[in-house]
């Protein structure tokens, strides 16, 4: 079936999107809404110019107690309720130099932004659905809880495992109520952080090209031979997202290229 036999699937559906302003999170509200969908996307600070036709935007932080409550008033609001729910919301600012660099700060802010963050608004969320009976929530992990790169990015991997974790859980809990719970585990993703760090590598491997490979290698190589598309992810969520996948629940699909190396 082509693209454009999907262009009206979603109508009538009302989503949530977290971080929804680049990456992932903004291919992903593309994708939903050129599809029919009426989106709601968050984020800490919305950027010059941002209009996409049937995306509504509210401004909050979800690290933050109030933030959540922002979103969840905004969606009753400009919804007036919620069928697919999809947290990409996540990342790291912690120091490299492995676990002993990380202090407890560190590790609670990880924490917060990839897990605890989705855990809020899934549990402020989920009345709403369970009331119609129908829903779907999808969790974006990473491929780093299988793979943690202990130097730079520990605390960030262990949220993801936890995150995937309290989604297998969630699913079991829920599935008999009509809420289908998955995650995607993305590995490297040429977002707009990605070229801007692929850009500021360049300056001493000499070239974008030789930046790349450092990075790909850095993972122990994608046997694809190329980072995946933010656009790709949003496909998979789609999918995910859609009737087309109603038997699937509690399961993560990991898109990374072949870069995880086991079975």
């Amino acid at each position: 079936m082509s693209y454009a036999s999907y262009e009206k699937e979603f109508y009538g559906q009302r989503a949530l999107i977290t971080g929804g302003t680049q990456g992932m999170g903004l291919a992903i509200v593309k994708r939903l809404a050129g599809a029919g969908a009426t989106v709601l996307t968050t984020a800490r600070n919305k950027p010059a110019n941002y209009n996409i036709p049937n995306v509504h935007f509210v401004q909050a932080d979800i690290m933050k107690p109030e933030g959540t409550q922002a979103i969840v008033d905004a969606v009753k609001e400009k919804l007036g309720g919620i069928d697919i729910l999809i947290n990409t919301v996540g990342g790291s600012s912690s120091p490299a130099g492995g676990a002993l660099a990380l202090t407890e700060e560190h590790w609670l802010e990880e924490l917060n932004l990839n897990l605890l963050g989705s855990v809020r608004l899934d549990r402020n969320l989920l009345p709403l659905m369970l009331e119609q009976g129908r829903g779907v929530i999808i969790h974006i992990s990473s491929i780093q809880r299988v793979l943690p790169l202990y130097e730079s990015t520990l605390a960030y991997a262990a949220a993801k495992a936890a995150l995937t974790t309290y989604s297998k859980g969630l699913s079991n809990e829920f599935a008999p109520q009509g809420i289908r719970v998955n995650t995607i585990a993305p590995g490297f993703i040429q977002t707009e952080a990605a070229n801007r760090l692929i850009d500021r590598l360049a300056v001493t491997a000499g070239s974008r090209e030789t930046a790349l490979k450092l990075l790909m290698d850095s993972l122990g190589g994608i046997p694809f031979g190329r980072p995946g598309m933010p656009e790709e992810v949003a496909e998979l969520a789609a999918f995910l997202a859609s009737d087309r996948a109603a038997a699937i629940h509690g399961s993560e699909y990991v898109i990374d290229g072949g870069t995880v190396p086991t079975v």
